[in-house]
């Protein structure tokens, strides 16, 4: 089982801010520091710092400022970079991280950010999204004396050289919940498939699609890592843990049915019964950066 920390900077971090938690993050063990690849809440509202920060500009700092811990995103929309770039600016990030990076790639959802930035939001995306896929292996695959060319409906693609390869081999992670297209792609393109946020009942249905969807491209379904990202809020009691969910404005149904939440005993149990689930890596949503106390508490609770 991995263990990984993921924030929502978008809710308003600076980049002082982001970095200490990173830092923390790799001090104290966990395998992996991920962030959302957003610009506004999905109500348009920032309600802590007024700091915007872009994903991958940050990560390119992050990766100078650890040493060890993987980095990426979860997830970086299509609608925001054309794959020329994106492979290029990846590849960048790799290089400066010694090969740590990951890629969280999906369709995009966020209407109101969109509009906000003025970025187009068409309302066929998944297309875009096979194809960015497409480019993006294609581009990680040739050699430094070979070109890449791609003709489809989204994109195209003219004798682009072999020179935006990455340190190693970016893992793709693809999630969702969608019942037929989403996991046949994530079969036939991902390293890694992830539930996203669900009671354990409807991950364990995203988990046998996917499975199933391995099979039928005539992949072996083991080869897929397992993922889950919950939002959690941890305290050294219950009452505490509980605190901090109602300042990070986390309904006790959430909390209750799709979270990971509590003092380290029980977060501790919840950590099993999601390994039993099938599991192969637990994403932790902490949604405030500021709170390096409850970083501490979560690494006790999973890592001890």
């Amino acid at each position: 089982m991995e263990y990984c920390v993921f924030v929502e900077p978008h809710e308003g971090t600076t980049w002082s801010e982001l970095a200490a938690f990173a830092r923390a993050t790799e001090r104290l063990g966990f395998h992996g520091f991920f962030r959302s690849d957003h610009y506004l809440p999905p109500d348009g509202l920032v309600r802590r710092s007024p700091a915007v920060t872009d994903a991958w500009t940050t990560l390119a700092g992050l990766a100078l400022v650890t040493e060890r811990v993987r980095l990426g995103t979860l997830v970086t929309p299509v609608t925001f970079r054309l794959p020329g770039p994106l492979a290029v600016q990846v590849a960048n990030v790799d290089a400066m991280s010694g090969g740590r990076v990951e890629l969280g790639l999906g369709a995009g959802w966020n209407a109101r950010e969109h509009e906000a930035y003025g970025i187009p939001f068409p309302e066929r995306r998944f297309g875009m999204l096979e194809e960015q896929l497409d480019i993006l292996r294609g581009l990680w695959s040739i050699g430094p004396d070979e070109t890449f060319s791609f003709e489809g409906k989204h994109y195209r693609l003219d004798a682009v050289p072999g020179v935006q390869r990455p340190v190693g081999d970016v893992p793709i992670i693809m999630g969702g919940g969608g019942s037929r297209r989403t996991p046949e792609l994530a079969a036939r393109h991902a390293r890694e498939f992830n539930g996203a946020f669900a009671p354990d009942d409807v991950l364990a249905a995203r988990f046998a699609r996917v499975r199933a969807a391995c099979e039928r491209v005539g992949r072996d379904p083991s080869t897929l890592r397992l993922s889950i990202a919950l939002t959690t809020t941890v305290g050294a009691t219950d009452a505490e843990a509980v605190r901090r969910a109602d300042e990070v404005g986390q309904s006790e149904q959430d909390r209750l049915s799709q979270g990971i939440w509590g003092a380290p005993a029980r977060v501790a149990d919840r950590v099993a019964g999601l390994a039993a689930l099938g599991a192969d890596r637990i994403y932790f949503q902490l949604l405030d950066v500021r709170d390096l106390e409850q970083l501490d508490v979560l690494a006790e609770a999973v890592l001890a």
